[in-house]
């Protein structure tokens, strides 16, 4: 099929677009063409004052719909998958939480098994959440299953998923985490830090061998002091990616604006969405916990702590715009690109360029998700 998207605005990997065509060929992305192209000949579709966007990239979730990728149950990640699809989300990373080692091999032998038979939202590969954390920020990490890190059962998961896993998680003072950390990139495993009580001087020490992704930064790690650094100082003074939850309830406006100020280039909007994304409030779990998502926060219903969200990543880009923090395009690039970035697979998803699927948005002035499209087919219309 060949045809051409006629628009107000398209946010293209060579900037933003006023006017104009995007080709759509075959299920790729094709050509911009400026307003004054002589286009009669050609089947063109109007989509008059709309905002055209790339799909997002969720690089960081672990449920929706009432599903959760730890159940490793098929028909679960398909719901999954065809529900991210009104998130505006055409591709992500399936996320695990800290677990027994025989359950993460299931979690993981299905998607090696499983993911590129399922259709909507792409999956385009496994984020392992630990195991490898203490216990001092656990979160909704089971304390139980935390555990030093081992290269051989990242081998032993990867062969079970047949090469899927794209991140692994840790915290960096565990005892070998540092030497995991330089096997792992080596073996083209990004390494994440997080869920970590560890100082300053650890976490760069993982940054400087090779780890370049802060989980969910300022939730689950060590804060900021002026004497000590700590694990939120190590993210800052650092090289390496950031997430970012922007749901208002897991960061203060003034503290994304500082991170923003400090490295916005490198800034990854994530949702850490749980089970209970889409549903209405209830009572719901996470891995082994009862959570209460309540006013719009899931909270884990012994001790109340923040346990994931319910955050879907196209209400992460709208908030931000609402916030005033950046700019249209700068949000979406945030919630594309920058994840696909910092995961490694920039190279399939995250950005509309010439050649790569025609997975994108169609979005109202006002910055409502009208419809969302995978490989050049209209998937989901509001």
């Amino acid at each position: 099929m060949h045809y051409y998207v006629k628009a107000q605005t398209f946010l293209t990997k060579s900037g933003v677009k006023t006017g104009g065509y995007l080709e759509i060929k075959d299920g790729k992305f094709g050509r911009y063409l400026p307003p004054e192209t002589d286009l009669s000949a050609a089947t063109i579709i109007d989509k008059k004052d709309a905002i055209i966007a790339p799909g997002l990239v969720d690089t960081h979730i672990h449920g929706f719909a009432g599903h959760d990728v730890m159940d490793a149950y098929p028909a679960g990640l398909a719901e999954i998958s065809q529900g991210l699809l009104s998130c505006g989300v055409t591709s992500y990373l399936p996320t695990t939480l800290t677990a027994p080692p025989q359950k993460l091999a299931q979690v993981c032998q299905l998607l090696g098994e499983k993911a590129h038979e399922i259709s909507g939202a792409k999956i385009q590969g496994i984020y392992l959440e630990g195991p490898y954390f203490t216990t001092e920020h656990k979160g909704a990490q089971n304390p139980a299953y935390m555990r030093d890190a081992d290269f051989v059962e990242l081998e032993r998961l990867q062969a079970y998923a047949k090469g899927m896993i794209k991140k692994i998680a840790l915290a960096p003072e565990r005892p070998g985490a540092l030497e995991f950390t330089k096997q792992a990139v080596k073996s083209g495993v990004k390494v994440c830090l997080g869920h970590s009580n560890a100082t300053y001087e650890e976490a760069m020490a993982a940054v400087d061998a090779g780890a370049d992704i802060f989980v969910h930064t300022y939730n689950g790690m060590s804060g900021l002091n002026h004497r000590a650094p700590g694990m939120v100082g190590a993210a800052f003074a650092s090289d390496a990616y950031t997430e970012l939850i922007c749901d208002g309830h897991h960061v203060h406006l003034g503290a994304i604006t500082a991170l923003f100020k400090a490295k916005q280039e490198k800034t990854v909007l994530v949702t850490d969405c749980m089970q209970a994304g889409g549903m209405p409030e209830g009572e719901y779990m996470l891995g082994e916990f009862l959570v209460e998502v309540k006013d719009g926060a899931a909270r884990l219903k012994d001790g109340g702590s923040l346990a994931g969200s319910v955050l879907e990543l196209f209400t992460a880009v709208k908030n931000l715009v609402d916030w005033g923090l950046c700019s249209l395009s700068e949000a979406f690039e945030m919630a594309s690109e920058l994840p696909a970035k910092s995961a490694g697979i920039a190279d399939v998803c995250g950005s509309i360029q010439n050649g790569r699927d025609a997975d994108f948005l169609v979005v109202s002035p006002t910055l409502e998700l009208k419809e969302t499209y995978v490989d050049g087919q209209s998937v989901y219309q509001k």
